[in-house]
């Protein structure tokens, strides 16, 4: 959909077939796409990753749910890949939650509790605690490894009034204190679960508003993540959008793919769920971040023929694909390689269309699972990405075009025109993937942060989040991650880190994080300048860098930067050096 002015996008994702309607706000257009009027009713039940999961073990009753690892002895390569197929699936997580359902109840602990997940995720056994301890009828709160304080779990526990914490082995030292029952995730036996009954899947019947399931954010605010709870109709919705996602290109042939994260995330379990439906195959590879011999070896041994990964483990196969001409003939021959969490590389991504790879961009959060996929294809528009089908998404101005002003000369009408035109992912509170209120902004829509810009009706391309962009002193908004992203590019062998920052001020200033200890400070400022001069004389003169004044040299690693995925913190940066940017603005202090 295309509108200007001020008007609200309104798209409900990715139906043909538009019926326009035209409301008292003539700027605004809705469009209602026809098959969402063929929606469920209300009266009809809404699935689970359990209903899924039974449904798939009757229907693909000889099929390979997972393959996984078996390692030559005394070495870390693979001798073989055994399957587990549907059905025994179905009965290690039945056995599982007949384990589970037995020691919590001993502990006190009643059904529908929150008990906590501290697990890898990363492998077959993982999953059986996850799925095992939802069948017993208890709210999983899925916590990663990569959460190694045991009081920042505590503390995330008690928000959600957990009742238990069942963590991995490996960290039975360390949770020694825990304030509730806590218990090993260790390998179930029959013989562990003799005599014990498991209620019907049947009887635990549940509301639309129900929790089901508990994810974190994988950022932080205040140091902590927040806490995502998820409810029933949120779960069914997001298995509506896997099962669209992944579809198979050949329905006649089983799909078989990878894992591509952890099970206590939203993205390795959104991608299950929509194996499930299909009754695919999932590998479960010997580490998340599996070599390409490896990746190989799941082609030709396994039949993997769809690839889900994140972009920084894509981008190592894609640059060793340059390389190997074998490698990459197999990736060329896949139905499909699916990459989300983060931009791939241009180089990689360019090579990658260049060659053939069919690579698709699947863009989503732990709120909302996945929201928005790329076109795919070898179209010009292969890259574009646009909302999977069943959602009611807003894609909302950050900033009226009037507010733009034109300090610019002629040539930067095109860079002008698209920083106008700026638009915000809004998820509706009418979209199933609308996630709980409490994230909810006072609107009741969630709003991502996430920004866009709308090349075609109906399709876009990402511009960043919000907070990759900062206002100047005179509110006009400049683009941090594009200045960024030309440093490291240009400046790559030098470089190991950057940051841009400058809100409220009248330019923007560039943190760098050098290499190379031992650089002179003075002379690394002119070489970025002098290498980054032609991206910045196209730009806005509130967004240029053309100074060495404006630039701050310091040693490797003393950036803030979040305690999960390492990302430096914008707005921690400004805190920490504002003597050191007041002193560039010329700012004094009382």
């Amino acid at each position: 959909m295309h509108s200007s002015g001020n008007a609200h996008h309104v798209l409900v994702g990715g139906y043909k077939g538009a019926v326009t309607l035209s409301l008292s706000d003539p700027t605004t257009r809705l469009i209602i796409l026809s098959p969402i009027l063929k929606s469920k009713p209300l009266t009809m039940s809404l699935k689970t990753h359990l209903d899924v999961l039974r449904d798939s073990a009757s229907q693909y009753s000889s099929r390979a749910v997972f393959k996984l690892p078996v390692l030559s002895p005394g070495s870390d390569d693979v001798q073989s890949w055994a399957p587990i197929i549907y059905p025994q699936f179905q009965s290690d997580v039945e056995r599982y939650a007949r384990y589970w359902g037995r020691v919590l109840s001993d502990d006190g602990v009643s059904r529908r509790s929150v008990v906590g997940l501290w697990l890898a995720g990363l492998n077959y056994q993982d999953v059986l605690h996850i799925y095992g301890l939802a069948r017993a009828g208890f709210i999983p709160q899925l916590f990663s490894l990569r959460l190694p304080n045991p009081d920042v779990i505590y503390e995330l526990l008690r928000r959600a009034d957990a009742s238990a914490l069942i963590y991995d082995s490996s960290f039975r030292n360390v949770v020694t204190d825990c304030p509730l029952p806590r218990h090993s995730a260790e390998e179930v036996s029959e013989s562990d679960v003799e005599g014990v009954e498991l209620a019907p899947l049947s009887e635990a019947a549940l509301k639309p508003e129900d929790i089901v399931m508990i994810f974190h954010t994988s950022g932080s605010t205040s140091g902590s993540p927040k806490l995502v709870p998820c409810s029933l109709r949120w779960l069914d919705s997001i298995i509506a959008k896997a099962e669209k996602v992944s579809r198979p290109k050949d329905p006649q042939r089983q799909d078989v793919t990878v894992w591509m994260g952890s099970m206590c995330h939203i993205g390795q379990t959104f991608m299950l769920l929509g194996a499930l439906q299909h009754g695919s195959c999932t590998i479960q590879p010997t580490t998340i971040g599996f070599s390409s011999d490896e990746l190989a070896d799941m082609i030709r041994r396994c039949n993997l023929n769809r690839l889900n990964a994140f972009a920084s483990f894509l981008a190592n196969h894609i640059r060793r694909a340059r390389q190997d001409p074998k490698l990459l003939g197999l990736l060329t021959g896949l139905d499909e390689v699916l990459y989300s969490g983060l931009p791939l590389g241009r180089d990689e991504e360019e090579f990658a269309i260049r060659s053939g790879i069919p690579l698709r961009n699947l863009f989503g959060n732990t709120e909302c699972g996945a929201m928005l996929l790329s076109i795919g294809g070898d179209g010009e528009d292969s890259r574009l990405l646009q909302p999977i089908e069943g959602t009611s998404y807003d894609f909302t101005p950050v900033t009226p075009s009037s507010a733009v002003s034109a300090t610019s000369s002629s040539s930067d009408t095109a860079h002008k025109n698209a920083n106008a035109s700026l638009l915000e992912l809004v998820i509706r509170s009418d979209s199933g993937d609308c996630p709980d209120e409490s994230l909810r902004q006072p609107d009741g829509h969630y709003h991502t942060g996430d920004l866009f810009l709308e090349v075609k009706p109906g399709s876009y391309v990402s511009r960043g989040r919000d907070d990759d962009w900062i206002k100047s002193e005179n509110s006009l908004r400049c683009d941090t991650k594009a200045i960024e992203d030309n440093v490291r590019t240009v400046c790559g062998e030098w470089i190991d880190e950057c940051i841009v920052v400058g809100n409220g001020r009248p330019s923007p200033v560039l943190f760098v994080e050098p290499k190379d200890g031992s650089v002179n400070p003075d002379r690394l400022k002119r070489d970025v300048i002098r290498r980054t001069r032609p991206f910045h004389a196209r730009r806005y003169l509130h967004e240029r860098i053309t100074s060495p004044n404006f630039i701050v040299v310091v040693p490797k690693g003393t950036l803030p930067r979040t305690a999960t995925k390492g990302n430096i913190r914008r707005r921690a940066v400004e805190e920490t050096f504002k003597e050191t940017l007041d002193r560039i603005y010329g700012v004094t202090t009382s």
